[in-house]
């Protein structure tokens, strides 16, 4: 248009945001807005609660599977054993990125017990070691580690392990090892009765599948002789092991490997991560309705504003300058929206563990069981790369909701408007 000129930015924000908040709007379209911000709220809120909780899971898993593993080990490329692993040993721990490591044997087992037989993973350990690899001494519930030494052929169970199995301290139970024992009479499966010593508890599935042996009892179990399956390894650090153990590779013998946490337990941490980013993903549906609900919002905002716009452009504005306002009138509602949904749904994450209780105490009910859930509340883990990536995400999709009704708004023709006014 000649003689058109660029409206002010400051301008441009200024009529924009009087047109998101000003008490002088039709009625219908205020509620429409006040919809829209509330489901802008909602969706946030929720999006950041449900993502601090999925964070929660996964320490909880982090801390409690991951108390029982080492941070790597050092086996054979086969089925094999290690015969002279004290020399290996020797070596490792010169070896600046190891802090400690002992040795095991494992293999799956069945186990009998007075109530049913149970599928486990029988884990035989040197108990003067393993304190520096495993977290599985603090575990203890009942005995230590130390009692698999004082008594030959002991076992320390997982506590729903030795539940299901119906044993307890003192009792016994009847081990059946997958390998074959050839008799005068026939070939058999290897067994042997084993009395409880210990329990262990960390709340998580090993309580469920895991037994441990002393290192001499798995030896003879296992007719291993002198050798181990492997040596168990701890670096300075649990989240930087994978990138250490990796540089551990080229110093060892030929026919042995390494691998850390990340291959033995990565799956369950990756199948939760992308739990978290699917509900991630589903939840910003209920933001982009939210934001999309924008659009209507502001299609009434242009209907009802005609008059201003044609008046705007017969003054010499420029198209683009009604097209910012009408962008800068959604992006004031929307963040509006955003800023209440980001601090209600960081207050909910900061305490969840309470509303959740105070809703068991309202409804009578038990949530979260911890026979069941292993947890007696939800856990929550706020990290504020997800608070920023949800309000992002929030703010590209409302400005996407608002560039349509606002291109509208800059085409409208001033002289057919002003023609009937």
């Amino acid at each position: 248009m000649p003689g058109s000129y660029p409206l002010n930015p400051r301008y441009v924000l200024f009529v924009g945001l009087r047109y998101s908040f000003s008490r002088k709007r039709n009625r219908f379209a205020s509620v429409i807005a006040l919809v829209s911000m509330l489901g802008m709220v909602l969706g946030v809120a929720s999006l950041i609660t449900v993502l601090a909780i999925m964070n929660g899971f996964a320490g909880e898993l982090r801390e409690r599977i991951l108390s029982l593993v080492p941070h790597g080990y050092v086996e054979p490329a086969g089925k094999g054993l290690l015969p002279d692993w004290l020399q290996l040993a020797t070596m490792l721990e010169a070896h600046p990125q190891v802090i400690a490591l002992a040795p095991y044997i494992t293999d799956k087992v069945i186990i009998a017990g007075p109530a049913q037989l149970r599928g486990a993973v029988l884990t035989a350990i040197d108990p003067s070691r393993e304190a520096a690899v495993s977290g599985v001494g603090e575990a203890m519930i009942y005995g230590s580690l130390a009692g698999l030494d004082a008594e030959p052929f002991s076992v320390v169970l997982g506590a729903s392990l030795a539940r299901v199995l119906g044993v307890g301290p003192g009792d016994s139970i009847e081990v059946t090892i997958p390998r074959l024992t050839v008799t005068p009479l026939g070939t058999f499966p290897r067994s042997k009765r084993l009395r409880v010593s210990g329990l262990f508890q960390v709340n998580a599935q090993p309580d469920s599948y895991q037994a441990y042996v002393s290192l001499q009892t798995g030896q003879r179990l296992f007719a291993a002789g002198s050798g181990v399956g492997g040596l168990q390894i701890r670096t300075a650090d649990l989240m930087s092991a994978p990138r250490k153990l990796a540089a551990l590779a080229p110093v060892l013998p030929p026919g042995l490997v390494v691998r850390d946490w990340s291959q033995t337990q990565g799956s369950l941490f990756r199948a939760v991560k992308m739990e978290k980013i699917m509900v991630g993903l589903l939840l910003l549906s209920v933001v982009a309705v939210a934001a999309f609900n924008i659009v209507s919002t502001l299609v009434m905002s242009v209907a009802e504003k005609r008059g201003d716009i044609a008046v705007l452009r017969t003054m010499g504005a420029r198209a683009g300058g009604i097209m910012g306002i009408f962008v800068a009138h959604g992006l004031g509602l929307a963040a509006a929206g955003i800023g209440c949904g980001t601090l209600l749904g960081v207050v909910l994450a900061n305490n969840i563990a309470a509303v959740t209780a105070r809703l068991e105490d309202w409804f009578g009910v038990k949530l979260f069981d911890p026979a069941v859930y292993f947890i007696s509340e939800l856990p929550a883990e706020l990290h504020w790369q997800d608070v920023l990536w949800v309000v992002a995400a929030a703010l590209l999709l409302s400005l996407a909701a608002t560039l349509y009704p606002a291109w509208r708004a800059a085409r409208i023709a001033p002289a057919e408007v002003l023609r009937y006014e």
